[in-house]
């Protein structure tokens, strides 16, 4: 496999456990809330792994190698929906920090990687259209909230 699988293995890994965190921390506020994040979660996870998995078959894998690695990936997720769920019993440091956390490195991803690529070729009438959409995935969050 090329180094460019094993970097996406794991950034995904990484991203999957943030995801987790996320779920754990949202179950805190109730089921509703975090059966509303789980969804959003999943909206959002499955052309993210699809993807992947082109990314995979691109760096030398097989099919099958390609979906056993995604769902080791997976893993990762419930590993940080257990570290998430666990540290609200160990005060509220912990439970305070959770939230900020994921939502920093969501923000960051989007600022630092998503967006400078989004604008690199676009036109004006195109760059406006993305930021339109931007905000109004933005406004959907607050509606949510």
């Amino acid at each position: 496999m090329a180094v460019s699988g094993y970097l996406n293995l794991a950034a995904d890994a990484a991203h999957n456990f943030t995801d987790g965190l996320a779920l754990g921390a949202a179950f805190w506020g109730g089921p509703a809330r975090g059966t509303l994040t789980a969804l959003s979660v999943l909206l959002h996870e499955l052309p993210h792994e699809l993807g992947d998995m082109a990314l995979l078959l691109r760096a030398g894998c097989s099919k099958g190698q390609a979906m056993l690695l995604q769902l080791l990936t997976a893993v990762a997720a419930v590993a940080g929906a257990a570290c998430s769920l666990l540290a609200e019993g160990s005060g509220a440091g912990a439970v305070a920090g959770i939230l900020p956390f994921t939502a920093g490195g969501f923000i960051y991803l989007g600022t630092v990687s998503v967006l400078p690529e989004i604008l690199r070729d676009s036109g004006p009438a195109q760059a406006l259209l993305q930021l339109l959409a931007l905000l109004a995935g933005v406004a959907m969050m607050l509606l949510i909230a």
